[in-house]
């Protein structure tokens, strides 16, 4: 929910700071309607850092390897007791 305000806040601030610039002819008429497209792929471009960095930060947890592979060693002693083939793999 934090996010969905942050989000709308921020949407709200850049339209607000949009409609000025069109009120005040500051920024030539042409460039002004641009800014939109412009927030656009700068979100875009954010989000892709954002998910490379999580990506690239995302931790190693050799402890729940070892954990998984023992519950899966686990469930094959478990089936093949019970007379299901679970093959090789």
């Amino acid at each position: 929910m934090k996010h969905v305000v942050k989000i709308l806040s921020l949407v709200a601030a850049v339209s607000a700071f949009w409609i000025t610039l069109l009120q005040a002819a500051i920024v030539p008429q042409s460039f002004t309607w641009l800014l939109p497209i412009y927030f656009v792929v700068s979100l875009g471009c954010y989000g892709l850092l954002m998910v490379g960095i999580g990506i690239m930060q995302f931790p190693t947890c050799p402890q729940e390897a070892v954990l998984l592979n023992h519950d899966i060693a686990e469930a094959k002693d478990f089936l093949s007791t019970n007379g299901i083939d679970i093959g090789t793999y």
